[in-house]
């Protein structure tokens, strides 16, 4: 659900995940490490999770 909700926001209105996380008061590392154990990542190129 984290995921679908993160690509969402990022696809329709934020170009970065920094953008968004810097919008939304989130603290991207540790955004990132709950995704990483998860088993996603950020992927800067499709400005997406994967």
């Amino acid at each position: 659900m984290l995921v679908s909700y993160i690509n969402l926001k990022l696809r329709d209105f934020y170009p970065s995940l920094d953008a968004l996380c810097e919008d939304e008061d989130i603290d991207v590392a540790e955004l990132s490490e709950k995704l990483a154990a998860a088993g996603y990542h950020y992927d800067r190129e499709t400005n997406s999770i994967r």
